[in-house]
């Protein structure tokens, strides 16, 4: 590989001048992600098939100009879109045994690594080349169209964005993103956690759709500074809306928000099933349970479950949401809003007699300090706190200014979750666990004091079918660790005891962390190693 920049390597062979290569550098500081030879290409500075040979030999590797009439192969036969997009690969021909295989950036060893072993346990052998992302992206696209067969591009402004929306509800999305980029706006829907673009629309209806949007959500037409709004044409959805400005226009997220949601049990979520467990986790009189997660990995879902679980006539439950996503017949729900807060609504709520509260959110140190006096004056109080994992909890209290005396007599069970995709049922392939998965697997085991039996089990790969828009995955489920305060635990939080002893202490004590509910997951079927390893980075 040679030591030099790959621009002036190009200028020596002749290929394009400095002064292409000053185009390139301004080009890249609006676009700093991308590569200089890409650049070149996009700017259309010389021969694009000349380009491409030539970073090939620079860098020392076997080079195509890869169009679709290249790929030989169904591509998706060998790697999932989700696989493809995110590595930026695509297979593109099979000849003996060996497979050949397009990447966008031949440097990025984890990606190239992450689809040979893919396709050397299909028994095929990698032959690399690379080629320009653009190209990669291109196939990609006319490979996904999730959704683009489903809007109608050529209707009126308003049957465009009806269309948007429906075929997102349709495809199980849980937002919309509708996005103004320099040349095209794009819509992309989030799907089990993973955005995926459904179509591009022309430049020249950005204004009219911002338009349609902004009216439809009550938002006012001239202002172009971010704003919150809500759309409530569809009967069985409640959509919350955000716009920001950019430097392309104005983009919008919707949430899709279902009114009328089936609760799903805590089992089905994933919590262990275990009913002892689920009775000594939650429903503790005089004591606070916490549920931890990043945001987006299903904190309120569970809460939900857990409420549903433990509502009975006898019991006054009130909740207190921002905002209320499912209505639950029984329960006293409150969404707060600019004037009542999570804080001035929890004061009102304890003069309610309830018996269980349920406060959407931890944020700051008046709500925590509420929270902890309701559950020392016999309240039952359920919450969520943003941090990665169960004993960082108390970690994140004190730093919201929670004496380790109340902590360590209110806190009965800190939850922790992350939510990983579901191996598509519809077409999954069942292979054996490599030998490398297997060493990984008995390497956490070892660690964390876990027998994962492997003898006969077999794994299965994410191939990709219409029922799961050619991703490999449908549908999500959780895997979690509980920390229950036992009394050890209560007197070395008192004595101010570092997250590193609690965690020793702990794991003498029978806490399992995330990993090890996520492998058992792998080891059942349900999951994949490497959707794991997305959420926890475990190799």
């Amino acid at each position: 590989m040679s030591t030099q920049p790959i621009g002036i390597e190009l200028v020596k062979r002749g290929l394009v001048t400095e002064q292409d290569i000053e185009k390139a550098l301004d080009y890249q500081k609006k676009y700093p992600r991308k590569k200089i030879g890409d650049i070149l290409n996009i700017l259309n500075l010389c021969d694009s098939h000349l380009l491409i040979e030539a970073i090939g030999d620079i860098l020392n590797e076997k080079s195509i100009y890869l169009q679709e009439n290249d790929i030989k192969v169904n591509v998706l036969d060998y790697i999932s879109l989700d696989l493809a997009r995110r590595n930026k690969a695509i297979p593109f021909e099979e000849t003996a045994g060996k497979i050949k295989v397009c990447f966008a950036d031949t440097s990025n060893k984890r990606a190239v690594e992450v689809v040979r072993l893919l396709l050397l346990n299909k028994g095929l052998v990698m032959e690399k080349y690379i080629t320009f992302e653009s190209n990669i992206d291109n196939i990609l696209n006319s490979l996904e169209g999730v959704a683009s067969e489903n809007i109608n591009i050529n209707a009126d402004v308003s049957g465009l964005v009806d269309s948007i929306i429906k075929t997102g509800m349709e495809k199980r999305a849980s937002d919309i993103h509708i996005e103004p980029l320099e040349n095209k706006i794009r819509v992309r829907y989030r799907i089990d956690g993973i955005l995926i673009t459904a179509v591009e629309i022309d430049k020249e209806k950005q204004s009219q759709i911002i338009g349609r949007l902004k009216a439809i959500s009550n938002m006012h037409q001239e202002r172009q500074e971010s704003q919150d709004g809500r759309i409530l044409l569809y009967p069985d959805y409640n959509i919350r809306v955000s716009s920001q400005k950019n430097v392309n226009g104005e983009k919008f997220v919707l949430r899709l928000l279902k009114k009328n949601a089936d609760v799903k049990q805590i089992f089905d979520l994933g919590f262990p099933k275990d009913e002892e467990l689920v009775r000594k986790c939650f429903n503790k009189k005089n004591s606070i349970t916490v549920i931890a997660a990043p945001t987006g990995e299903g904190k309120t879902t569970t809460l939900y479950s857990i409420i549903d679980y433990l509502n009975k006539p006898g019991i006054n439950i009130t909740t207190i949401e921002d905002p209320v996503e499912i209505r639950i017949d029984g329960l006293n729900q409150i969404e707060v809003d600019q004037k009542a807060t999570f804080s001035n609504s929890l004061r009102t709520v304890l003069r309610q007699d309830p018996d269980i509260i349920l406060v959407g959110e931890i944020r700051d140190n008046e709500t925590a300090e509420i929270a902890m006096q309701s559950g020392q004056t016999g309240h039952y109080v359920l919450s969520t706190i943003h941090t990665i994992d169960s004993i960082e909890v108390i970690t994140r209290l004190r730093k919201m200014g929670i004496s380790n005396y109340d902590i360590s007599s209110i806190l009965a069970t800190s939850v922790s979750q992350r939510l990983v995709r579901r191996i598509c049922p519809n077409c999954a392939r069942e292979r054996e666990f490599t030998e490398e998965e297997k060493s990984i697997i008995r390497k956490i085991g070892e660690k964390y004091g876990q027998d994962f039996n492997l003898d006969g089990v077999k794994t299965y790969e994410p191939v990709g079918c219409k029922k799961c828009n050619n991703s490999g995955y449908f549908d999500r489920i959780g895997i979690f660790e509980v920390l229950i305060i036992d009394d050890e635990l209560k007197e070395m939080i008192s004595e101010n005891a570092s997250s590193y002893e609690l965690r020793k202490k702990a794991l003498q004590n029978g806490y399992r962390p995330l990993i090890v509910d996520g492998i058992q997951k792998v080891i059942q079927g349900i999951t994949t190693l490497e959707e794991i390893n997305n959420k926890l980075i475990i190799y």
